[in-house]
């Protein structure tokens, strides 16, 4: 069998949610076999999560804080400057967090691939390994431009707070960020404009291998307000886990052509019988307006 020659270090972001870790983890082991992985978790205080990082501390690197971030996000951002800080003499890092996962096994070549793109590419800072999110698709147009060798695309930037030039979710090389003095920012748009300033367009993998989980609830131990109760009660949130793809079904995902249309997550992905009702979202509050007003109204009282 084949061997990859570039290996990639799988990074994964972590706080309060135990099932979703062990989940991504669990498929990166199944389709990236071999592969070197660290949780960098946010200080979890929720007991299962504690006991599964103990758990995986045993066959994987465990990374805590050295501090506790104070924004919206906790230290997500804080731990993915330790995680670039930490592999800067890496070839390639890829980010993930614990509410996604990976779907289908990387083929031999897969990997050396994307790294022949940072290669032959200079301006390129950030490859999106996810399919897009139909909820998306409507939105604005999904691609502008193929690249020359019909591996990757580019989103049309039509103002979007995010997504064009960058996404917590991508695969870099740490040695490109290091030499233009990158920094990770406390928000995803305020990342995407500092890449917009360094680099061009992040580049979308047109066979992708991760997505996000549909319909994820909150975070264990988050103070909820009852608007984020009620659309989490409507939306059915919970644990759904994509269907990880056979070997053959992964041939024939790469053997589409290459004008194909770009890969929509609901067009490819499935849970299995327990497949929540498409177009999936990723935001409890998102498409129930009233409740996201009253979900804003409850947390402007409570500060």
């Amino acid at each position: 069998m084949n061997q990859r020659v570039v290996d990639p270090v799988f990074c994964v972001f972590s706080f309060n949610r135990p099932r979703f870790l062990e989940n991504c983890v669990a498929s990166i082991e199944q389709c990236v076999p071999g592969v070197r992985i660290i949780v960098f978790d946010d200080d979890s205080d929720d007991p299962d999560t504690v006991a599964l990082l103990k758990r995986l501390g045993q066959t994987h690197e465990i990374v805590s804080p050295q501090a506790r971030g104070d924004h919206k996000h906790g230290g997500l951002y804080w731990n993915m400057q330790a995680a670039f800080e930490r592999l800067s003499d890496e070839a390639l890092i890829c980010f993930l967090q614990d509410d996604c996962q990976v779907v289908r096994p990387l083929q031999p070549g897969e990997l050396d691939q994307v790294s022949r793109l940072f290669a032959d590419n200079p301006e390129l800072a950030f490859v999106h390994p996810c399919f897009i999110r139909g909820i998306d698709q409507g939105k604005v147009p999904v691609h502008d431009a193929t690249s020359a060798d019909g591996l990757t695309y580019f989103r049309e930037d039509w103002g979007q707070s995010a997504g064009v030039h960058y996404s917590d979710l991508f695969i870099t090389s740490p040695g490109r960020l290091k030499a233009n003095n990158w920094r990770f920012h406390p928000s995803e748009p305020a990342n995407d404009r500092q890449a917009r300033e360094k680099f061009g367009r992040m580049a979308y993998m047109r066979s992708p291998f991760a997505m996000w989980l549909p319909e994820v609830p909150a975070y264990r131990g988050k103070v909820k307000t009852l608007a984020l109760k009620l659309a989490e009660r409507k939306k059915q949130c919970g644990f759904y886990p994509f269907r990880i793809w056979s070997g053959e079904e992964t041939d024939r995902f790469l053997a589409r052509p290459a004008d194909s249309a770009a890969p929509i997550a609901e067009d490819f992905l499935d849970c299995g019988e327990r497949t929540p009702p498409r177009p999936w979202t990723y935001n409890p509050l998102t498409g129930l307006r009233f409740l996201k007003q009253l979900n804003n109204v409850e947390q402007f009282f409570r500060r």
